[in-house]
């Protein structure tokens, strides 16, 4: 294993994902996530990730579905957790509160991170949490417990479907954050805790939001142009654009907007798809033109925030749903970084004054 830290070095090999940002595509476990996305609940990728084996689904919605009912039933144990104002924060205090052989156990901190973020929600509300249904999938339910009414199937196989595209994307900052404390050889909840640390990073999971509040601003497709020209004269960066790895559009944004175009011919989310589309296609023409030789194409957060809104969930709780989705993919890195037995110690190259020059 390379021990620099440094972008685009190889730090584990992983049997996880491939992400090709050359050719704009990602393989979770031997899938395309476009297939996956059509054909396997969130479920059946965990099953993928944390046992290489798809047909493992049933049984793990069973065990998530228990595991909500055990995490629920410890919501008076987490202290003043879900006090906090914003949800990241919420849920990294919240998962701090497992020990035990749950801090190790995949079902029990996939299920408890659904179950808090929907409390949290549900308590930014002014309401109280709602019981989990055991016999529901887990996007499903958390989509029910968050929103406190029943789901309809187009927005619960929707939320299901953005769980499965985010579930997973190769050594992320997250990720490499979840794996450097499990090569410590602490605990699978440690890890996660960490992870949620460093997605809370706007660089990293903040930007689904404020692509809407971009969306709001413009309001019409003719008036695009003119306003990404304005943002861009004004040294404004466009949110849900460029990718530190994708140099062409992120495969991801193509499977979520399709979700959303399901969405909207289910008469669900508005005609909002329209105005992102001519959004999408002004920003991507008009950055072509001002940098010739610097890819800045679609990425996933684009097409999040419109799905996600779409589906019903504001804005505050765009990052703790993706945190819901990408829980399975940390633990699997983190049973994949124990595999490999050594520490991850990077070095860093000290640039500082030298004594015995001064002297």
């Amino acid at each position: 294993m390379a021990q620099e830290g440094l972008d685009g070095v190889v730090v584990a090999d992983t049997r996880l994902s491939r992400v090709d940002g050359e050719a704009g595509t990602l393989v979770v476990c031997g899938h395309d996530v476009e297939e996956l996305a059509r054909t396997a609940p969130f479920e059946a990728v965990c099953g993928l990730l944390w046992r290489s084996d798809p047909d493992a689904g049933p049984e793990i919605r069973d065990a998530l579905g228990a595991g909500r009912v055990e995490a629920f039933a410890g919501l008076d144990r987490i202290g003043d957790a879900l006090e906090a104002a914003d949800g990241m924060e919420a849920l990294r205090a919240a998962l701090a509160h497992l020990g035990g052989a749950r801090a190790e156990d995949p079902i029990a901190i996939t299920a408890a991170l659904g179950v808090c973020a929907a409390a949290w929600l549900r308590r930014q509300a002014g309401e109280g949490p709602l019981a989990p249904d055991p016999a529901r999938g887990h996007a499903e339910d958390v989509l029910r417990m968050a929103l406190g009414e029943e789901p309809d199937g187009a927005r619960a196989s929707a939320l299901d479907a953005y769980l499965v595209t985010v579930a997973e994307h190769g050594m992320n900052a997250s990720t490499f954050t979840a794996r450097v404390v499990a090569s410590t050889r602490s605990d699978a909840a440690s890890a996660v805790v960490a992870a949620l640390g460093a997605l809370k990073g706007p660089l990293h999971g903040g930007a689904p939001g404020p692509v809407l509040d971009m969306l709001d601003e413009i309001g019409r497709p003719e008036n695009a142009r003119t306003w990404i020209e304005r943002e861009l004269d004004s040294g404004r960066r466009l949110m849900g654009l460029g990718h530190r790895i994708y140099r062409v559009r992120d495969p991801r944004a193509a499977v979520l907007e399709r979700q959303v175009e399901d969405l909207r011919a289910a008469g669900i989310g508005g005609d909002r798809l329209t105005l992102a589309r001519a959004v999408e296609r002004a920003a991507v023409e008009i950055l072509r033109e001002r940098h010739p030789n610097r890819p800045l194409d679609t990425n996933v957060e684009f097409y999040t925030a419109i799905l996600l809104d779409a589906i019903g969930l504001p804005r505050g709780f765009f990052t703790p749903t993706f945190a819901v989705a990408r829980v399975a993919g940390w633990l699997a890195h983190v049973t994949e970084q124990r595999e490999g037995g050594r520490i991850i110690r990077p070095s860093c190259r000290y640039v500082g004054p030298d004594p015995r020059a001064a002297a």
